[in-house]
């Protein structure tokens, strides 16, 4: 008997599988510096569903890290720390597309339909 169903665990399991490409789509976007409420708009307009709650703690993650690296606006009423993807980051940036396209092609090939 299932307990749980496969809309449920469609869900839960392309939550697994997106988790770790937020990180390729932050180091991505961030070659502009952008606050983080804006990114978190850029991500859930490209359709990469992210919430603060894992946005902000993963720029700070990253920028500890030292991929990204970040600076204070306050020039407008309200002060707003912009994010830039350091030139380290710009290495593992590149390093992990190579490896998405890897994955991506691998995936196809494994899920191909047999004609």
């Amino acid at each position: 008997m299932l307990l749980v169903s496969s809309e449920e665990l469609i869900s839960s399991q392309a939550q697994e599988l997106r988790r770790g490409t937020v990180v390729l789509a932050c180091l991505s976007l961030l070659k502009e510096p952008q606050y983080g409420y804006a990114l978190l708009e850029t991500l859930n307009d490209a359709g990469v569903a992210v919430d603060g709650n894992t946005l902000y703690p993963l720029l700070r993650r990253l920028e500890k890290q030292g991929l990204l690296t970040s600076e204070w606006n306050t020039d407008e009423s309200r002060p707003r720390k912009f994010y830039r993807v350091s030139p380290e980051g710009s290495l593992v940036r590149a390093g992990l597309v190579r490896e998405w396209r890897d994955l991506v092609a691998s995936i196809s090939r494994l899920t191909k339909e047999k004609h």
